[in-house]
């Protein structure tokens, strides 16, 4: 019978006396326990042994547990780790400052190792849990047999959202598409995505990827939050050389702030009611190719009026024949400029309409999807 790989918990302190009670509390547990006295070798050791928890100082040479768990979390491989803060930092503004870096937990010391124990078990199920959803949910899409039968979103059934939408699908199994949900009175959700190839299997792509959406789109979940688990359920079922460009945007119309996010997609076209058009900066890699893939998120400030478009790279291919989409992007500056007069409804479709008089023919999929706030 094969063992089950052990339980790996990272212990930093610079206090030996500390880290030898942690370990030899964790061993009698049963947990393979690593350890590091500064946070400059625990970054290492992380690095090199991925551990399923980590105990750490605050207050440590070389680096302190506020810039190691910093760094943890913009690294892909390494921000899903649990991190507990044990320290004798009492004061509110570090226990709040360790909460906003991503600490799961603070325990300040002296501690009881009897509750240390407790608290490791409890974060330690909640981080097995959410890997278990993730395997279920990739179980559950890869029974999916007619991803034709996801449904597109039409304008007049979610008012509230106040977006348009232009869609043209060349192929039978076109890779192009869009979602809108209303998860809130004032918030909605927006994606638009393309998933590589025009084959039969990208239709039960689209079908995973909508339902997806409906699964993890939530006011508990930021954007980065819900593109990351798509990503680590794609990265299970997409057939070899299969992935997709997306763009996820939640729009807060309460707060006026707008937060997106951008896995290898053309740049989005924000349009302010006082301002030129300009595109959101907002980078990331494609959806399902890498495990450890990185999606900027970008928030920010908006006004009643101001537009945004998000687009699929169809739009940009038919502009020129010879011309890549990257070298084309400025050409739709000056034409979101002549319509902002239209009907928020009906600017997609007007943005395609001037863009197709640059080339007669579109060569590709094309969605718009053009959003005010």
């Amino acid at each position: 019978m094969e063992s089950k790989q052990p339980i790996t918990i990272l212990i930093v302190d610079d206090t030996p006396i500390n880290l030898k009670l942690l370990q030899i509390s964790l061993e009698r547990e049963g947990y393979r326990v690593i350890s590091a006295g500064n946070g400059l070798q625990a970054r290492e050791l992380v690095l090199a042994h991925l551990p399923d928890l980590i105990l750490m100082d605050i207050i440590m040479p070389k680096e302190s547990g506020f810039e190691v768990l910093e760094k943890l979390q913009r690294n892909p491989k390494t921000n899903a780790i649990p991190v507990i803060f044990l320290t004798g930092n009492d004061d509110l503004s570090s226990k709040v400052k360790g909460f906003e870096l991503g600490a799961v937990d603070y325990i300040v010391k002296p501690f009881n190792t009897t509750e240390v124990l407790a608290r490791v078990r409890l974060h330690l199920k909640l981080s097995l849990a959410t890997r278990a959803l993730v395997k279920r949910q990739s179980e559950k899409l890869k029974q999916i047999h007619d991803a034709q039968a996801a449904m597109l979103v039409n304008p007049a059934d979610l008012p509230r959202a106040n977006f348009g939408i232009h869609y043209a699908s060349l192929h039978e199994a076109g890779g192009d598409f869009y979602d809108v949900l209303q998860v809130s009175d004032n918030i909605s959700v927006y994606m638009v995505a393309d998933v590589s190839g025009h084959d039969i299997g990208t239709s039960f792509i689209t079908a995973a990827v909508k339902a997806l959406i409906q699964q993890n789109s939530s006011l508990i979940y930021s954007p980065f939050d819900t593109m990351t688990m798509m990503n680590s359920v794609l990265i299970d079922i997409l057939p070899e050389a299969k992935y997709l460009t997306a763009v996820y945007a939640r729009l807060n119309r309460q707060t006026l702030v707008m937060s997106l996010v951008n896995a290898g997609h053309p740049p989005v076209l924000y349009v302010p009611v006082k301002g030129a058009a300009e595109f959101i900066p907002a980078r990331g890699t494609p959806v399902g190719i890498l495990q450890d893939a990185y999606f900027d998120a970008c928030d920010m400030k908006v006004s009643q009026g101001d537009r945004f478009f998000i687009y699929s790279d169809g739009l940009l291919e038919r502009v020129g024949a010879r011309q890549v989409w990257t070298s084309l992007i400025n050409d739709l500056l000056p034409l979101v400029e002549e319509i902002r007069t239209v009907p928020v409804q009906q600017a997609a479709k007007q943005l395609n309409d001037r863009v197709l008089a640059h080339k007669s023919e579109p060569d590709d999929d094309i969605v718009i999807m053009s959003i005010e706030v």
